[in-house]
């Protein structure tokens, strides 16, 4: 979280936390069926990672979200060095998924409709280079990257888009804190929620 979005919280609520963003049940149909063991990995930025590991963590099929940093020059940064500037990461999830129970395509989808892609500077309450949103891909990723991303320009516009698609990058785990928040701290979680607005833009920009 960033020193502003701590500071207004402490002021507002003297809570400190990440807002969720829309709830799972807009998440895309999943295919039914047992866990087949098959494993693989994706990865995003989205701003605060709280949120988009949460997200993430409702979907069938997905087995883990982690929180963490990718997309930087220093080898496993901690948190105080990324939000301080300088280490070029952005925070960031990497989930691991049953590709026979859900997509990549299904979770590129999905990770559009719980962020705001026309904001080149953060997120919601989280703004600053740590907080900047991009879809970290694979060669073989980038193709189903694209083409998700394309549709969600079709949606809200090509000059107001702007939310890349990345090579992959090195993730680096954040620290054991930070993981799993919302679900070990929902008090926290839910008062940062109700206080930064994030349900209300998210209806704006997608028009839902």
């Amino acid at each position: 979280m960033s020193f502003l979005s701590r500071l207004s919280v402490a002021f507002a609520l003297g809570l400190a936390a990440c807002s969720p963003g829309e709830p799972a049940k807009s998440a895309p149909a999943v295919q039914a069926g047992p866990d087949s063991g098959r494993r693989e990995v994706a990865l995003f930025a989205g701003g605060c990672f709280w949120s988009v590991e949460a997200n993430f963590e409702a979907m069938p099929g997905v087995v883990s979200a982690v929180s963490g940093f990718a997309g930087g020059t220093v080898a496993n940064p901690s948190y105080d060095q990324v939000v301080r500037g300088g280490t070029g990461h952005l925070e960031a999830v990497q989930v691991t998924y049953d590709p026979a129970r859900i997509s990549y395509r299904q979770l590129v989808d999905r990770f559009w409709r719980t962020i705001d892609p026309t904001d080149p500077d953060g997120q919601f309450c989280d703004q600053g280079a740590p907080y900047v949103t991009a879809v970290f891909a694979t060669p073989a990723q980038t193709p189903i990257a694209r083409a998700s991303r394309a549709a969600a320009v079709a949606v809200i516009g090509a000059d107001r888009f702007t939310t890349p698609v990345r090579p992959a990058a090195r993730f680096w785990p954040a620290e054991a804190y930070h993981q799993d928040f919302a679900r070990l701290n929902p008090v926290r979680y839910g008062g940062y929620t109700r206080f930064c607005g994030r349900e209300a833009r998210l209806r704006a920009v997608w028009g839902r």
